[in-house]
Parts: structure tokens; sequence; C-alpha cells
């Protein structure tokens, strides 16, 4: 039986999150009936360096063109028509978090079959309605987007399809004295950790006031992110004599930093470009360490079942409580907690059941 060749388009691997998830997508397809190719738009990022370990093709092109001006559009979507082709494709698997409906059309005209994966809450211009109408499928990756954003178009196919990951990769570890270390942190501390793409939509703030009002005396609060941006220089400036607040850049092995954590807070505003499906509590939950989220769509999906460790978006004294009501709670007990959300990350965003979910649509379109 012929193989299905799928092609999966991503602006870039220079930042973590969706990049992580196609490469372990295209890490688990079954070789035996996909064979999958990484089209992206620039090859900078340190995470490239482990997607071409994978040793699957990599093509290097600008798959999308503006729409004006109008009178060339034709032209420069011709480019990305003759590019597709001659790439000789079964399926597009777009994981491109803009509205561009370029990439679509063009894969259409070129006569390859197109998907793309719904990453963010952002519904704002008609431009989303095409390119989910120019789709042969789209995938939601939260419950809100069906509702939301599908529920009503009998011209656009959609399916809930979570995120997932592979739970021997993120699974409990032993404490990291070296970070430990580095930090100057002592075992009586409670440490909490937030892994994040530092823009004012997380909520930072709200975290950092949250941390500076509870009423934990030996709490210390690690951030890891990219820490050289504009609104993470304003957070510095304004919380520099608060040496509990610790910055520590982007980082690769973020395992060693969720090992020291007793809790990971994500605490996303709701506004703006909203999340679609987090994956960093998901990979704190697969390592037993107990999630605190704001009760937003996406997060609120990863965090049925525990509703207690959600709080309002934005609300600092909600999100103090709940880090008091964790510090509160014996070790065995935050512990138990902990173990309780990677069984359910075990259970429903199981790596297996992410890739098989996947490759059912694939073999639908065929």
């Amino acid at each position: 039986m012929k193989k299905l060749k799928i092609l999966y388009t991503i602006p870039n691997f220079d930042t973590a999150g969706s990049g992580k998830v196609v490469y372990d997508l295209v890490k688990g397809l079954d070789k035996t009936r996909f064979e999958p190719e990484i089209l992206v738009k620039h090859t900078r990022g340190d995470f490239f360096k482990e997607v071409e370990k994978l040793g699957v093709p990599i093509h290097v092109f600008n798959y999308e063109t503006d729409y004006y001006p109008l009178w060339s559009f034709p032209l420069r979507l011709w480019k990305v028509v003759r590019f597709f082709k001659g790439l000789d494709v079964d399926i597009i698997h777009s994981w491109h978090w803009s509205s561009d409906f370029s990439e679509p059309l063009a894969a259409r005209l070129a006569g390859i079959k197109f998907i793309y994966t719904k990453k963010a809450m952002g519904w704002g211009n008609k431009a989303w309605v095409w390119r989910s109408k120019l789709s042969h499928h789209v995938i939601a990756i939260n419950k809100a987007m069906m509702t939301e954003f599908f529920g009503n178009s009998s011209h656009i196919k959609a399916t809930y399809l979570p995120l997932g990951l592979d739970t021997e990769v993120y699974k409990p570890r032993p404490y990291n004295q070296v970070i430990a270390d580095q930090y100057d942190f002592q075992k009586t501390d409670f440490i909490v950790i937030s892994v994040v793409n530092m823009v004012e939509v997380k909520g930072i703030e709200i975290l950092i006031e949250a941390v500076i009002q509870s009423q934990i005396p030996n709490i210390k609060l690690l951030l890891v992110g990219n820490d050289q941006t504009d609104y993470v220089f304003r957070l510095r400036a304004q919380y520099k004599m608060h040496f509990n607040i610790i910055f520590t850049g982007k980082q690769t092995k973020v395992q060693n930093f969720l090992s020291v954590a007793d809790v990971f807070v994500i605490p996303t505003k709701n506004e703006g470009k909203r999340e679609g499906m987090p994956m960093a509590p998901l990979e704190a939950m697969a390592m037993g360490i107990p999630v605190i989220g704001s009760r937003i769509a996406g997060i609120e999906d990863i965090l049925e079942g525990f509703d207690d460790w959600l709080f309002e978006a934005s609300y600092v004294e909600d999100l103090k409580n709940l880090l008091e009501k964790a510090y509160q709670l014996p070790k065995d007990d935050l512990l138990k907690i902990g173990m309780q959300m990677r069984k359910k990350v075990e259970i429903k965003y199981s790596y297996s059941t992410f890739i098989n979910s996947r490759e059912q649509i694939y073999e639908s379109l065929s």
C-alpha cells in the first residue's frame, strides 16, 4: 500500500510549544503508513537542531503570501502553488498560528488536501472563516473552539482532538540539586514555577503579585522563558527589590527546573490571544506537579476534575488564596494531588492517542 505523504508547515521552531508538538507528531507517526516532511520559513532556533535529528526532509520556503496589492496576488500565490505541486505530497497539515488563507487556497489549487490545527482562541476577522472553509478538516484543541467557532457552520468540518505528550519523557524526577544550588533553594522553601512565553496576555504580573501578597514566608517564584522582552524588562524594574522573584531566561532542559517545584501556575488573562491548549502545565502535571490555572478555555479542559485549582483570570486575591492552600497542605497530600493529575494526563492526553487520532484523520482524507 502506498504511504501517505504528509507535509507539516510551521513558521519556525524558534519557540517551544507548537514546535515540540509537531516534533512529537512527526516522530510518532507510523512510518510504514506515512511519510512526513516539514516546511518552515527559517531555520533559526536551538530546537531546530533537534528537529533535524528526526531525519525527515525539511524544506525552507515562505509558503504564504500577502493579499495586497490585489493585482499581483494571483502571481504571488501561483509561486506557492507551484512549490506545493513540486513536493508531491498528499496532505498538508498546517501549524501556522495566523488566519492566513493563502496557504489553504494554494493547497487547493495544487490539488492537495489541507488540514490546520487551531492553536489559539483568536477569531477576530473573516480570514479565519475563509481559512476554515478552504480546509478539508480543522482540528480544534479545546472544547470552547467547537462551540465558539465551528458549531454553527455546516461548511466547516472540525473535530475536537486535544494534544498529547510522552509521559515517559515527562515523568516524576528526583529533586535536581544542581538547580537548587544555582538559585540557593532550601528544601524548606516553597517553590512556585511558571514556564511561559513572556508576553502580557500570560499575566505574569498577576502571579508575581499573588506571590508577594501571600502569607508564605519561604516562597520563591521561578519564571522560565525568554526574558529579553520589553514586558519582562518592565517587570524586572518594577519588582527588582523582591529577590524571591527569579527570571531564569529561556531553558532547554525544563524538566530539571520543574523537578524542584512544589506547584506550577499558569496565570493567563481572559483577553487578547487566549490559550488554545497550553503544553507547559500539561508537562508539569505529567511530572506529578500540581497545577494552578486561570479559569479560561483550554486551561479549564486540562484541569477538568480539578476545579478547586482554578482561579478567576486576573484576580490576584483568588490566586493568592490557592497558593496558600497548596502551601498549607501536608506535603504528602500535595504530592498525591500531583500524581492524580499525572494519571489524568496518562489517560486523556496520552502520546499514543494523540498520534493515532491524527493518523485516522489523514487516512479519512486519502
